[in-house]
């Protein structure tokens, strides 16, 4: 009976909002997790009437189940980083957010430093894990300018699939957006955008990607009105069809 009750313990600390249940099973395996005093191990669960401490800090659960989910869609502008802390103290997306009590923002699908547009931040950990997880399939929209020659073989290619060196990848849709000369306009999608794998697919067939702006996160577009660096939080119809797409 008891086992029926209980959850894996890097679900509970994803939904307090401490991070994604990937960044929780590294602080599980760091040792900064503790359930009922005794440390915790990847693999444990814990009840609703556990005491579970995270950085010696108890984790007030039931103010946890109380908080209202927040989805923030924000425009990162090139040259910020994804990240909370940057060592060489550049500007990062957590500067340009609202704050949070108890709780924190968690990042849905980070951009690298050069490339631009729509992130989403939550508080709640099951939903920033499955808006990333492949098994539920939430396509990934970019506009991407291209410097050099563009073949119907290499459009080929890139749909059909490319060996990289972390094994073979494709667009899912490629579509002409404008443009001419050396610098065309192209909006491709695909389902998982991570390890820089737009740049990717267009650098291995030998052409150049000059900007790179992700525009569609699922059901979510990034509105043309929101200027680099600003924040709108989603509400009504349009965060119940976010929702709806993860079945939450």
């Amino acid at each position: 009976m008891k086992e029926d009750l209980s959850e894996k313990l890097q679900k509970i600390l994803a939904e307090a909002g401490l991070g994604s249940r990937r960044q929780m099973e590294v602080y599980i395996t760091e040792g900064r997790v503790r359930v009922n005093n005794q440390l915790a191990k990847l693999g444990d669960r814990a009840l609703p009437t556990d005491r579970i401490d995270v950085d010696k800090h108890p984790l007030r659960r039931k103010m946890i189940a109380q908080q209202k989910l927040r989805v923030l869609m924000y425009n990162k502008p090139e040259g910020q980083v994804c990240s909370r802390k940057d060592e060489e103290n550049r500007k990062t997306v957590f500067d340009h957010l609202p704050i949070l009590r108890n709780s924190r923002w968690i990042m849905v699908g980070r951009l690298d430093i050069n490339t631009s547009g729509l992130l989403l931040f939550t508080n709640q950990g099951e939903l920033a894990y499955r808006l990333m997880h492949p098994k539920y399939v939430v396509e990934r929209e970019y506009a991407v300018r291209i410097l050099g020659k563009v073949t119907n073989d290499m459009l080929h290619r890139l749909k059909t699939g490319v060996l990289l060196e972390d094994g073979e990848a494709k667009f899912d849709t490629i579509q002409l957006s404008g443009g001419d000369g050396a610098n065309v306009w192209y909006h491709v999608t695909l389902h998982e955008g991570k390890n820089k794998k737009v740049r990717r697919l267009w650098e291995s067939q030998g052409v150049t990607v000059s900007r790179l702006t992700r525009v569609r996160y699922g059901e979510v577009t990034l509105l043309s009105y929101l200027r680099p660096g600003r924040w709108k939080e989603l509400e009504g119809p349009e965060l119940k069809k976010l929702l709806k797409t993860v079945s939450l």
